[in-house]
C-alpha cells in the first residue's frame, strides 16, 4: 500500500489505517484469534496505523495490539488515546484532561501495549473543565520524556485545535468523516487542518458500517451492538439513510467496485487517512483495495449529487454523547 506523511511532522503511515476498537468492544461478539489474524494481514498489506484507546474494553484492545505486535513492534504505528478517566479496574469516571491523569494513563497504556513508546497519542475528548493548554502541555512532556513520538487530538473545534497546536505541534486530528458525515467541511475544522499542516484521520469512514451496503435492517445488530442506540440507525432515519446507501451502491456498481471501496476512496481523495474498523480479514482485504480506486470529475459530481454535505438523517451520537463533541 502507498505510504504517506500524516501531517507535516514526519510521521509516515499507510494511506489507510485500521480501526481496532470493534475487535474488543461495542460491535457485538469478538474473536481474538480472527482479530490477531486480521492485524497480521493488515501489516502484510502495508496498513501500518493501528488505532486504539485505553477506553476500548477498557484496556482490552490495547492489550490485544500489544499481543499482536510482540516481537515486531517496529512494524506498526500505534495510535492510542487518553483524556477519559478509567480506574485500574476499568470503571469509567469521566473526562480528565489534567496533567497527573494524562501521565498516569500514558504509563498504563505503555504497559498494556507492551512497548516503551506510543507513536501517536491523542487527547480522546477535550475536558471542558481543563484548559487545553494544560492537557497538551502534559502530553508534550511525554514527548520530551521519549514516551510519545507525536501528538493529536480527537473531536475538537477549530479554535481549540489552534490553541493546542500553539502549545505543541499536532500531527493529526481524528474525527468522524465520511460520505455520511462531512460536518468538518462547514465548521472550519478541515480548513484549519489544511492551513496548519495537520493530518486528518477519519474514523467511521464507512458510516459505522452503513456505507458498506451490508446493513439492511436494525435487526442485523446483536443486542450488545451500540448502533441499536445510534440515532442514524433508528426509525425513519434508518430508512432515509438506507436510501442514500442504495444510491452509493449504484454508483459503486457502475465502477465495478464495492460500496465500501467507493466510500473509502472518496475519503482518501479528500486527503484524509481513513481508519475503517473491522475484525475480519475478508473485509480488511476488501477495504485495502480502496486506494486503487480512481475518480473522474464526472464520478465526483455523481457522488456529490447523492451524498452532499448533511445528507445523513439523525445525529451521529445519542444526545448524552453529542455533548462531549467539538470541545
Amino acid at each position: 500500500m502507498e505510504q504517506r506523511e500524516l501531517g507535516s511532522q514526519g510521521l509516515v503511515v499507510g494511506a489507510e489505517g485500521l480501526g481496532c476498537m470493534g475487535m474488543s468492544a461495542f460491535y457485538g461478539a469478538t474473536d481474538e484469534t480472527e482479530s490477531l489474524a486480521t492485524i497480521d494481514r493488515a501489516l502484510e498489506l502495508g496498513i501500518t496505523l493501528l488505532d486504539t484507546a485505553e477506553g476500548y474494553g477498557p484496556f482490552v484492545n490495547e492489550q490485544l495490539i500489544g499481543k499482536a505486535l510482540s516481537g515486531r513492534r517496529e512494524k506498526a504505528v500505534i495510535a492510542t488515546k487518553t483524556g477519559i478517566e478509567f480506574t485500574d479496574d476499568g470503571s469509567m469516571i469521566g473526562h480528565n484532561g489534567r496533567r497527573e491523569y494524562i501521565h498516569r494513563a500514558a504509563d498504563r497504556s505503555l504497559r498494556h501495549l507492551g512497548t516503551d513508546y506510543i507513536d501517536l497519542y491523542y487527547l480522546h475528548r477535550v475536558d471542558p473543565d481543563v484548559p487545553i493548554e494544560e492537557s497538551i502541555g502534559a502530553m508534550a512532556e511525554l514527548v520530551t520524556a521519549g514516551k510519545v513520538r507525536y501528538l493529536g487530538i480527537s473531536e475538537a473545534a477549530a479554535a481549540t485545535i489552534r490553541r493546542a497546536h500553539g502549545v505543541h505541534p499536532l500531527t493529526a486530528v481524528q474525527t468522524e468523516y465520511s460520505l455520511f458525515e462531512r460536518g468538518i467541511e462547514g465548521d472550519d475544522v478541515k480548513a484549519t487542518l489544511d492551513e496548519l499542516g495537520i493530518g486528518l484521520v477519519a474514523y467511521s469512514p464507512l458510516g459505522r458500517g452503513f456505507l458498506s451496503g451490508a446493513i439492511t435492517t436494525p435487526d442485523d445488530f446483536t443486542a450488545d451492538d451500540f448502533r441499536r442506540t445510534d440515532p442514524r440507525f433508528q426509525g425513519d432515519n434508518f430508512a432515509r439513510n438506507l436510501a442514500v446507501v442504495g444510491e452509493v451502491r449504484r454508483l459503486a456498481q457502475e465502477k465495478s467496485v464495492t460500496p465500501s471501496q467507493l466510500a473509502l476512496a472518496w475519503v482518501l481523495r479528500q486527503g484524509a487517512v481513513p481508519i475503517p474498523g473491522t475484525k475480519r480479514r475478508h473485509y480488511l482485504e476488501e477495504n485495502a483495495a480502496a486506494p486503487d480506486v480512481t475518480f473522474t470529475d464526472e464520478d465526483l459530481a455523481a457522488i456529490e449529487a447523492v451524498a452532499p454535505r448533511g445528507v445523513a438523517a439523525g445525529d451521529r451520537y445519542a444526545p448524552e454523547l453529542m455533548q462531549s463533541l467539538n470541545g
